[in-house]
């Protein structure tokens, strides 16, 4: 990955740790944030830079070298500021790469239709729970923002075990992006045979989540019936 010039609006645990992570990764990178007091979270040989603003303002955008920044991440403890940021970022500063931490949900998903890419804090980690409290369920990772295509997670039905994992995309519509093996995911089904413990990461639109959830559930029911 080529260096880039790299603004974090915001000096709270994330921005700090996005920050000491961009620079050790070789990129130039300028944290904002309203509180002195936060860059306290920074390691004193940290080699970028810390400006003491709002990340909306363009005098302080101005001075933290927006105008050649290749990216923009705004992760600040407020929604409303974090979306302003993300916008001025975006439609005065034309930054290629922007990104906006958000709590609410709602708006997230009201953002990232509008082309202004967001993490949603809460839906992360309610799904992150989910994923940990009922394994068997679909759990969805990424939806784009027209909401046509989705990438969904599910654990292998052990019936499907010693199945090449070509023949779900062939009965599903569903395509196998990567499967996580023993903690270490790897790109595309290829000749992989399904076994035990195995995280699928599928690509589906409507049509073949709906596919992937019957042809799952007819699997589980297999299974369930086999050991009674």
């Amino acid at each position: 990955m080529d260096a880039v010039h790299i603004v974090v609006v915001g000096c709270g645990r994330v921005g700090s740790s996005l920050g000491i992570a961009l620079v050790r990764a070789g990129h130039s990178v300028v944290i904002i944030d309203k509180s002195e007091p936060a860059f306290r979270r920074l390691p004193a040989d940290w080699g970028g830079r810390a400006i003491h603003g709002m990340g909306f303002d363009r005098h302080t955008l101005d001075e933290a070298g927006a105008e050649r920044a290749g990216a923009l991440a705004a992760v600040t403890n407020g929604d409303n500021s974090n979306i302003l940021c993300a916008r001025i970022a975006r439609e005065t500063y034309e930054i290629p790469a922007v990104v906006a931490r958000i709590y609410d949900p709602r708006r997230a998903e009201i953002y990232q239709r509008l082309g202004i890419p967001t993490v949603a804090t809460v839906t992360w980690t309610i799904e992150q729970v989910q994923r940990r409290l009922f394994p068997t369920e679909t759990i969805t990772e990424w939806t784009d923002p027209s909401g046509q295509v989705q990438l969904i997670e599910r654990a292998i039905p052990f019936s499907w075990c010693g199945r090449r994992l070509q023949q779900i995309e062939g009965e599903t519509g569903a395509q196998v992006v990567a499967v996580t093996r023993a903690g270490i995911a790897r790109v595309g089904a290829g000749e992989l045979v399904g076994q035990e413990g195995d995280v699928l990461h599928l690509a589906v639109n409507a049509l073949s989540r709906e596919r992937v959830g019957e042809a799952f559930h007819e699997a589980h029911e297999e299974a369930r019936v086999a050991r009674s």
